[in-house]
């Protein structure tokens, strides 16, 4: 006896829902809260945050041209404001973590870098450009966000948001 083609249809619906299978991603944005790093199984020591902290999540991969771009612009944002309250987390997603170790070799940062193995913060953070950040504010709200570098203008930008953000957070 042949199941009819629409009890088929909402049985594999409902299996793909019970066992876990994502139909569709969920985009953060600007305005939203961003997800809690500690739920993630991120490869690495994530700093501890305050309500005080600004911080720059920037996700990149070893492969990526513009990411390399972008470091020496990360390490002189950690340099001028990481003692004002910005905490820099540079989030990888290389599938081969010898890929991460050889680009820290010849870009060497003083900021946290931990590795997203699993891809889940990935996924959900919808992330589809390299390098794509999200600059978030002591409230863990989404302040602004970045797909891709783009040299000094992305570098001006962030210099105003993250000035912006830290006179927030000292209110």
């Amino acid at each position: 006896m042949h199941m009819p083609r629409i009890k088929a249809i909402g049985l594999l619906a409902i299996l793909l829902i019970c066992c876990g299978i994502p139909t569709a991603r969920a985009e953060i944005k600007v305005g939203q809260q961003f997800p809690d790093l500690g739920t993630f199984k991120l490869e690495g020591n994530l700093p501890a945050l305050s309500k005080t902290n600004v911080v720059l999540v920037d996700f990149w991969a070893s492969w990526c041209g513009p990411c390399a771009q972008s470091f020496p612009t990360m390490q002189q944002l950690n340099k001028t404001y990481g003692p004002r309250g910005l905490i820099i987390v540079a989030v990888n997603e290389d599938d081969q973590k010898a890929n991460m170790e050889h680009f820290l070799q010849y870009h060497s940062v003083s900021f946290c870098v931990v590795r997203d193995a699993m891809h889940t913060l990935v996924s959900q953070a919808d992330v589809s450009d390299m390098p794509s950040s999200f600059l978030i504010d002591g409230n863990g709200k989404i302040a602004f966000a970045h797909n891709g570098f783009h040299g000094s203008e992305t570098r001006q930008q962030y210099q105003s948001e993250i000035e912006s953000l830290l006179k927030q957070a000292q209110k």
